[in-house]
């Protein structure tokens, strides 16, 4: 149960329960929070984390967008991102990164550049209740009308939690007009990305996504289109317009949960096959990848020694 985990909480591990920030801090009322959101995955030498570095990296360039300081180096993260999961004795799962302003205030402007950090790690379908999801039998998706957010008002390649209040108010409308996930496209009319999601079509056995710019630097969806390069599925990197939605072979999301989540339905227009037959493939290799059975990509995986 979640109330049984332990997490890294200001330089302390300590009970979920105690990881505790005032209503008042600037990070509540601002959404000034960075985070990364990072796959652990069984593999047949121990739990292993899923491109730990590269997920640092990110860290590390949002803190640099939005002229934040973090309290750690990257050797620092490394090690209590894995001491983390131990003290968890987790073999799979997720692991989220939340680093944060705990001061209060009203301002609009941090009280200072360096942030707080906490770390957890647990089991999201015995953790959480309603995460849930059949990856195999497919998800509906909906076109919002909600426009994903423009380079120029936001730095968007920074994973800000203020940020996520657009792919909110995308998939609540998806909700209310009886579908899973939502679909945005850009200020331009050309498809971006789900509200936690990539997005990819499947267009005569050629991967088809949009191109970053106006996407978040998914690192799911780099992993996708380093492991579909390396074995030869064409990939494109483009901007698409929405009616290549309506004219795709196939559809899938990727997200750092499942990594390969298939699309049955989009709007009023079902798919005959799901997941289809590239969809499955792609799902099959990244499978392999973060269990370790591909050992082209081993240096992706940090055990947890």
């Amino acid at each position: 149960m979640i109330e049984d985990r332990i997490a890294y909480f200001n330089g302390a591990y300590v009970r979920w329960e105690n990881t505790t920030v005032p209503i008042m801090s600037h990070s509540f009322g601002r959404g000034s929070a960075i985070f990364e959101v990072i796959g652990l995955h069984a593999t047949a030498s121990g739990p292993a984390i899923f491109r730990l570095e590269a997920h640092i990296e990110r860290l590390f360039k949002s803190a640099q967008l939005l002229d934040m300081e973090l309290p750690l180096s990257r050797e620092e993260f490394f090690k209590t991102v894995s001491d983390t999961v131990k003290r968890n004795n987790l073999p799979q799962g997720v692991i989220k990164i939340i680093c944060y302003y705990p001061q209060l205030s009203v301002d609009i402007l941090p009280p200072q550049r360096q942030l707080t950090v906490s770390i957890f790690a647990f089991d999201p379908q015995n953790d959480f209740e309603h995460f849930g999801i059949r990856v195999d039998q497919g998800v509906t998706a909906f076109i919002s009308q909600w426009r994903r957010l423009d380079p120029r008002t936001v730095p968007i390649e920074a994973k800000a939690s203020a940020n996520y209040l657009n792919g909110m108010v995308a998939r609540a409308e998806a909700k209310k007009n009886g579908f899973e996930y939502a679909v945005m496209l850009d200020t331009q009319g050309f498809i971006a990305e789900g509200g936690t999601e990539s997005v990819f079509v499947v267009k005569d056995e050629q991967l088809l996504t949009p191109s970053t710019g106006t996407v978040l630097k998914s690192i799911t969806r780099m992993s996708i289109l380093e492991a579909t390069g390396a074995v030869g599925i064409p990939c494109v990197e483009a901007q698409l317009e929405p009616e290549l939605l309506f004219e795709a072979d196939e559809l899938f999301f990727s997200n750092t949960p499942f990594k390969v989540l298939p699309i049955k339905q989009i709007n009023d227009r079902k798919l005959k096959q799901v997941p289809g037959p590239v969809t499955q493939k792609v799902a099959d290799l990244i499978a392999k990848i973060v269990d370790g059975r591909d050992g082209r990509f081993k240096q992706w995986l940090y055990p947890v020694e």
